[in-house]
């Protein structure tokens, strides 16, 4: 064992060596008292803690770089988490509607015919069921206690049953055979088979609903995976039931059973599994009926007058395709081509829809993380998502979907192969429906440019002014380009799109300007209040100044 004093020695001579050769200029001798031999060592020393230096340094700067790309992310990964299982839930409604289709398209005898029976009654049905969905944001929003819960369940039993009886008219009286048989000019053939599919459909309203409005409840309480596997598993569920309904005798018997059974069955699963991840996971955990930090209790008449701005929006939407269904079928005066061009759209929309409708879902992202007008929801607690960040992402989404739509759509031969391996067509039916799918590629535009707006003005206060905007159906093309079937149907809804969205980003800037007067009449009204007190003050020191004169002068 080594003496103390030799201990002593040796750390002193290591802090004079590392003092040596701490300098940024070197010295050409760094230690010429000493020996050669021991300079050599301490170089070699000095060498190796510079290159364990450099070491640690490019360590240290890797897991700077590890650690700055997590930061980076983290704004984002909450507008990420929130929005995916969203667009599963509308990729999975195109992907169940292809499988469908082909429950339809693979008929031997009188495809095109079924497959435009189906297309017209399913468009319609549509457009019941549209606003309903948009309930969910009642639920994201309102549904704070099971007493809202309640009453959100209340109104849309009621629009359910409003749904069915409209279902039962128009299948059953003569205000259903002058829109189907007499607006359309179709044959008596498609007419009837298109309103005994929509009796079929007058239950599924109702039951869509519910499981709306429980949805938007799971997404409140951040459940958001529970929701996208319920779509997921109404998406298989049809699929599968498809599959075991075309080996069945339906296929001979009523081939028109076949997609609605399975729409049924589909909705029936997505159903179960919202309703009993609401039970399981938020049904105890919310109270009775809403506290005054939340604002209390939601009305009624508050929930509806929220809703029905959105509803209205959504059902102009919805309107669009029977609209574009009804022209297109009239243009060709109800022969066996406008029978085909219904076919042609009745195939091609869950196509092209595919690539941006999920992209409609943005509106839900401003309500969900604007923590101003919503500090209430759990989503924005602890998040440091600003509106640049929404803006950001929301970019990122769109370009995303322009190029699934390019390389998709434009591709040689892509779309046909999904058509006619996908929904079952022939091969001369998919190449009709090539030219359709290519005007789909550009309404990503303005779809993200009304989802974005109308988002931002999702607002109890403010979602009046993204009012519904009818589609302005482009129908002068009719005849001076001699565009006819499905080419001017998807045209005149891309014509519509643009329009809404331009009336939408109108109206945003109406209320943009409105919000930014309000801002500095409210910062003016603040500034005077503070300037008061500073003369008064400077009133009160005149005054005793004026004061001391006249004393000095008596």
């Amino acid at each position: 064992m080594a003496p103390p004093h030799h201990h002593k020695e040796t750390f002193s001579w290591a802090c004079a060596s590392i003092q040596c050769f701490s300098f940024k200029t070197p010295d050409p001798d760094p230690c010429p008292a000493w020996p050669r031999s021991s300079c050599t060592t301490t170089t070699t020393k000095t060498k190796t803690t510079k290159t364990s230096t450099s070491t640690t340094r490019t360590r240290t700067s890797t897991s700077t770089t590890m650690v700055d790309l997590p930061s980076l992310m983290s704004p984002y990964w909450p507008l990420l988490r929130f929005l995916v299982p969203l667009a599963i839930t509308n990729v999975a409604i195109d992907v169940g509607e292809q499988a469908l289709n082909r429950g339809i398209a693979t008929v031997k005898e009188d495809s095109v015919e079924m497959l435009a029976s189906y297309g017209l009654a399913y468009s319609l049905m549509k457009f019941f069921t549209g606003p309903m969905s948009d309930f969910k944001n009642v639920g994201l929003v309102f549904v704070n206690s099971r007493r809202d819960r309640r009453k959100a369940l209340l109104c849309m039993v009621a629009a359910g049953i409003i749904a069915f009886v409209l279902h039962i008219l128009i299948a059953h009286t003569d205000l259903g055979y002058y829109i189907i048989n007499k607006l359309h000019h179709v044959d008596d053939s498609v007419g009837n088979k298109t309103r005994r599919a929509f009796l079929y459909l007058a239950a599924f309203p109702l039951l869509d609903a519910i499981a709306w409005i429980h949805a938007g409840i799971l997404l409140k309480h951040k459940y958001s995976v529970i929701v996208g596997s319920a779509s997921i598993s109404d998406v298989v569920a049809q699929i599968v039931f498809v599959a075991v309904l075309l080996h069945s005798n339906l296929k001979c018997v009523e081939p028109m059973l076949i997609p609605i059974l399975s729409l049924y069955m589909g909705a029936l699963v997505r159903f179960t599994i919202v309703g009993l991840g609401y039970y399981c996971n938020v049904h105890d955990n919310i109270p009775d009926s809403s506290g005054m930090d939340v604002g209390g209790d939601a009305t009624i008449k508050k929930m509806l007058s929220f809703w029905w701005p959105l509803a209205l929006i959504l059902a102009t939407q919805r309107i669009s395709r029977p609209i574009v269904n009804l022209f297109v079928s009239r243009d060709l005066k109800g022969s066996v081509a406008a029978t085909e061009a219904v076919a042609v759209l009745t195939a091609t929309y869950p196509v092209g829809h595919m690539p941006y409708g999920w992209l409609t879902e943005l509106r839900a992202v401003y309500p969900a993380f604007d923590k101003q007008n919503n500090p209430s929801n759990k989503l924005n607690a602890g998040s440091q998502v600003t509106k640049s960040h929404i803006k950001k992402f929301t970019f990122c989404c769109l370009m995303l979907s322009l190029t699934l739509c390019f390389v998709v759509f434009w591709s040689p031969n892509v779309s046909e192969n999904i058509l006619v391996n996908v929904i079952g067509v022939k091969y001369t039916f998919a190449e009709l429906c090539v030219v359709p799918l290519r005007i789909f590629s550009f309404f990503p535009l303005p779809v993200t440019v009304r989802a974005h707006l109308t988002g931002w003005a999702d607002d109890p206060e403010e979602d009046l002014c993204v009012g519904p905007q009818l589609h302005p159906e482009d129908h002068r093309s009719d005849h001076q380009a001699c565009v006819h079937g499905a080419t001017l149907g998807v045209g005149s809804l891309l014509a519509g799109f643009i329009g809404e969205s331009t009336m939408v980003a109108i109206a945003a800037c109406y209320v943009y300007r409105q919000q930014r007067k309000s801002e500095l009449s409210n910062e003016l009204v603040v500034e005077g209040e503070d300037s008061a007190p500073m003369s008064e003050v400077c009133t009160r020191s005149q005054m005793e100044a004026i004061e001391e004169l006249e004393e000095e002068q008596e």
